[in-house]
């Protein structure tokens, strides 16, 4: 068991309050990987404090050179790459092929962001004046606090982070609390490659220790949170009475659509890697399935056979195929939903129970579930689970099957399998979703494109790609008069 600390200007720090909490692994819960520190209001303004102390130097840093340490960063990443994904594993359980994807995402990132660092790009445009030119560029904003889930302990920091360094802005970290150790290793990594030590500063512990006073504290400028829809509608509240810049990543209830004229066994493989990778613990997770009725029968009779064959148990056995739920709180909430799913009236057809077998008894596993039988009215199907249950919902054409997939308070990932193109058309402009995907599943970003989603999933910020560093940036405009007299725009130009 490893003792973690906070670091807040370079240095290993405890907690103001001297207290720990422990992080444990979820496919077997006596295995304790490390303690950290419970922290505080005072902690964070100690970490602000350093942030704020750094922002001056770091901002005035080109913006190429800073993106050169955070090439520095994914070469780190690429040659720890297999060491970070185990412990990745044993922190928060889902199966190693994905632990790797995950670490690979922040390379894929830290790569991308250190080209970006050569494309902060303004504009410049004609002037309405002679002798006069027009132009803006990009200026970072301040510190920027960041608050990232435990779903994706590796990429959703680095989507987060690394934009805001490269665009010149100093960074108070806190790490969900159930996925510490890589987070710490992260901010390590970071350091390692040559961030100034006041830039960056990492703080662990619970939403209301740590996370509400980095939101409330008047010298942050901007936060980046990725979380629950309820927690953002806070924090939106919150931020906007400081008039805060703010990034919302919030819940998704997404669904894939398969037409009658779809490659059925393509269409099998997407929902099953949809709903039960990460053991449905995705915000782009495949949470309901819309299948048409002219191949109902058949899709559901391979789907089904496919579901049972999958091997649960822990992510570090190279065999295992669906790791366990983070925690016994969230085996608990997919339990009710289970519940609520029988009294609405859909059918179990498949799970819908623990699974405590062999290398599972110490762990929060939970067999991948299937319910037929359901409406998009249900609560199965309206609220976001978190765990690998699906709901499969039958139509009999693209518009119903298209109002029944935009019939959610969400809109973040979407699904269509068919061979029409002209549905796969109508499909990408009628979906009220952020991201659609056409023949293949609802989860696999790639980090140089637009994330996020519509309605309650987010307040329209876009994390990854181009556009999260127009987030992370403040746009300057400036005039140039060298026409050696007075010249007023709209007065003299008429």
């Amino acid at each position: 068991m490893d003792k973690y600390y906070n670091v807040i200007g370079g240095e290993r720090r405890e907690s103001s309050t001297g207290e720990r909490f422990e992080n444990r692994n979820p496919a077997n819960w006596d295995e304790v990987i490390g303690t950290f520190p419970r922290s505080n209001e005072e902690d964070v303004n100690t970490a602000v404090e350093s942030a704020r102390s750094a922002f001056n130097n770091w901002r005035l840093v080109p913006a190429p050179k800073r993106g050169e340490i955070i090439k520095k960063v994914g070469d780190i990443l690429s040659g720890r790459k297999e060491e970070i994904a185990r412990l990745m594993t044993r922190e928060m359980g889902k199966v190693l092929d994905e632990t790797r994807g995950d670490v690979q995402e922040g390379i894929d990132t830290a790569y991308y962001a250190a080209s970006e660092g050569r494309r902060l790009f303004g504009h410049n445009a004609p002037s309405e004046l002679p002798n006069k030119m027009n132009i803006s560029f990009r200026q970072p904003i301040g510190v920027a606090g960041i608050i990232s889930p435990w779903n994706f302990p590796m990429a959703i920091p680095t989507w987060k982070i690394f934009p805001a360094l490269v665009c010149g802005n100093c960074v108070v970290f806190k790490p969900a609390s159930d996925t510490p150790a890589t987070a710490a290793v992260f901010v390590d990594i970071l350091l390692e490659a040559g961030i100034p030590p006041k830039v960056v500063n990492i703080v662990h512990g619970t939403g209301n220790g740590v996370g509400i006073p980095i939101v409330n504290h008047p010298d942050i400028n901007i936060i980046s949170f990725t979380g629950s829809s309820k927690v953002g509608k806070t924090i939106a509240e919150a931020g906007g009475r400081q008039l805060k810049r703010i990034s919302l990543e919030l819940g998704g209830k997404n669904a894939q659509i398969v037409m009658d004229d779809a490659y059925i066994d393509l269409a099998l493989d997407g929902v099953l890697w949809g709903a039960f990778g990460t053991t449905g613990q995705r915000c782009t997770a495949t949470s309901r399935l819309i299948l048409h009725e002219a191949i109902y029968d058949e899709f559901m009779d391979k789907l089904l056979k496919r579901t049972q064959a999958l091997k649960l148990g822990n992510g570090l056995n190279e065999e295992v195929q669906v790791g366990p739920l983070i925690n016994e709180g969230q085996r608990n909430v997919v339990e009710k939903y289970v519940e609520i799913g029988k009294k609405e009236g859909a059918k179990i057809l498949c799970g819908g129970e623990h699974e405590t077998d062999g290398e599972c008894a110490k762990g929060f596993f939970y067999k991948p579930t299937i319910f037929g039988d359901v409406t998009p009215g249900m609560t199965i199907a309206q609220e976001e689970i978190f765990g690998p249950v699906l709901s499969v919902i039958k139509i009999n054409s693209l518009d119903e099957a298209i109002s029944a997939l935009n019939d959610s308070i969400y809109g973040l990932s979407s699904s269509i399998y068919t061979q029409d193109v002209n549905a796969a058309f109508r499909a990408m402009r009628d979906i009220e979703a952020g991201i659609t995907y056409i023949n293949g599943p609802t989860i696999g970003a790639e980090c140089h494109m637009p994330f996020g989603g519509v309605k309650e999933t987010g307040n329209g910020h876009r994390e990854g790609g181009w556009e999260v560093y127009e987030f992370f940036s403040e746009t300057k405009t400036v005039y140039v008069d060298f026409s050696g007299k007075l010249q007023r725009a709209q007065i003299d130009n008429r």
